[in-house]
């Protein structure tokens, strides 16, 4: 079984990743294609997918390292899984031209990589590059898997799905950790074991439908009596999800911060006593980056432990999916797909999260139905955002671009649509000058 990762200079990720892999029954003679166009991350995971190799895996797999486009197809050629975790235009220059022009028309951000203004660019320069990760699979391993983990995930993954030949499926960690988070934070630890849960919705806005214990009971009358006393308090930072459950009646799965910015309620213009009553992390992702970047060093010495990587195998999706369907032995996901029918009240080829069936026949959407309307029409806010940004990177047209930007909440709600034509432009022509044309 060959296995390739894009952006394998994602070190971390890398590690969980292939270190997943070698622990795999099926695959201790896994071979690894590492690919990356930065030399010296790209050195430094392979280094360290090596040393694990030996540490954890007796050398059995064979670690391979590929830099730079004109070596992209001899990493994907024969592959039967492929794992996309690129950062297109890293932190400088991209992640600070999604959050400093967007300022000068006074629109703020905490996150920026799924959707508002930053979410939609990110996507447009992203596509721009995995129109050419299509073309070689399509031509040199036809029968992989992609198994996306970058974002903007619905619009990446949504334009695979839509405009590509390749097999794929999005994965992101906040379905695994929602109800769990969610129960500890809580103080509901006693009911962890043996829980239930149905979640189904959009990346990053899947909804937790459905809560028991281990008895069938409805965890839900607590859970909302809990939130609403935590949010009285203010003592926490989850205070954006739980007044979706105060105002909505449920929870989501990702994250406060990250859900601050994907509805009209909470940044607003003039209104910085939202931002504070709600406890919302302005500019939270490039403070991310900067201390990451600061902390690398340190960081990859703790990894290489001198030489003898640890590994145990993470909670990650891939390892599970490669081996469901290569052994056929069913595995259950919360995925990311086309809808086509799967939530009845949202859109025919919207990008949906929903939970998957994978054995040896693929990946299987299970059917959810309809949501709960405001949780659709919550839902339906931000997937035509998406759907137009997908239109915009295929069509490489100006005018859906503006329309995406028009249809986002955050936007709408802060600026007149010829402001967002100047933004827009001002975006458009900040991205080409980088290095980074989104079209």
């Amino acid at each position: 079984m060959k296995l390739t990762f894009l952006g394998a200079g994602s070190t971390v990720f890398a590690k969980n990743i292939t270190g997943d892999t070698m622990l795999t029954d099926p695959f201790h003679d896994v071979e690894i294609a590492l690919y990356d166009i930065d030399a010296k991350r790209l050195q430094e995971s392979y280094a360290m997918v090596t040393a694990m190799n030996e540490t954890i895996n007796q050398g059995r797999a064979t670690v391979r390292q590929y830099l730079g486009v004109e070596q992209r197809k001899d990493a994907l050629r024969g592959a039967d899984f492929v794992v996309n975790a690129i950062q297109v235009g890293l932190y400088d220059p991209c992640t600070i031209i999604d959050f400093e022009v967007p300022k000068k028309y006074g629109l703020r951000q905490t996150i920026g990589d799924t959707l508002g203004i930053g979410g939609i660019f990110r996507g447009l320069r992203t596509i721009h590059v995995l129109k050419d990760f299509a073309r070689d699979m399509e031509e040199v391993c036809p029968d992989a898997w992609f198994l996306n983990y970058t974002n903007p995930m619905a619009i990446l993954t949504g334009y695979m799905l839509r405009f590509t030949q390749v097999k794929t499926v999005g994965l992101c960690h906040s379905v695994q950790v929602c109800t769990e988070h969610l129960l500890k934070q809580l103080g509901m630890e006693d009911k962890l074991e043996g829980r239930s849960e149905k979640i189904a919705g959009i990346n990053h806005m899947a909804w937790l439908l459905e809560i028991r214990d281990r008895d069938g009971n409805d965890l839900y009358p607590e859970i909302r009596r809990r939130a609403a006393e935590a949010n009285a308090r203010r003592d926490h930072l989850d205070m954006v999800r739980y007044d979706y459950i105060a105002k909505l009646g449920y929870y989501c799965t990702e994250s406060s911060e990250h859900n601050a910015e994907y509805n009209p309620f909470y940044l607003k213009p003039n209104r910085p006593d939202l931002v504070e009553y709600f406890r919302i992390p302005l500019d939270e992702y490039p403070r991310r980056c900067v201390n990451q970047i600061n902390g690398w060093e340190k960081q990859y010495q703790d990894i290489m432990a001198g030489g003898k990587v640890q590994h145990t195998r993470s909670t990650e999706y891939a390892s599970h999916i490669m081996e469901a369907i290569q052994t056929g032995r069913p595995y259950r996901i919360g995925g990311n797909v086309l809808n086509h029918g799967a939530i009845s009240n949202l859109p025919w080829d919207a990008c949906v999260e929903v939970p998957c069936l994978v054995d040896n026949s693929g990946i299987t959407p299970t059917l959810v139905g309809p949501l709960p309307t405001q949780l659709a029409a919550m839902n339906s806010t931000n997937i035509y955002c998406q759907m137009l940004t997908i239109e915009a990177a295929v069509e490489q047209s100006r005018e859906k671009t503006i329309m995406a930007a028009m249809m986002d909440p955050v936007c709408g709600a802060n600026l007149s649509t010829d402001e967002i034509v100047s933004l827009c432009d001002d975006l458009i022509a900040a991205h080409t000058a980088a290095g980074y044309p989104v079209f």
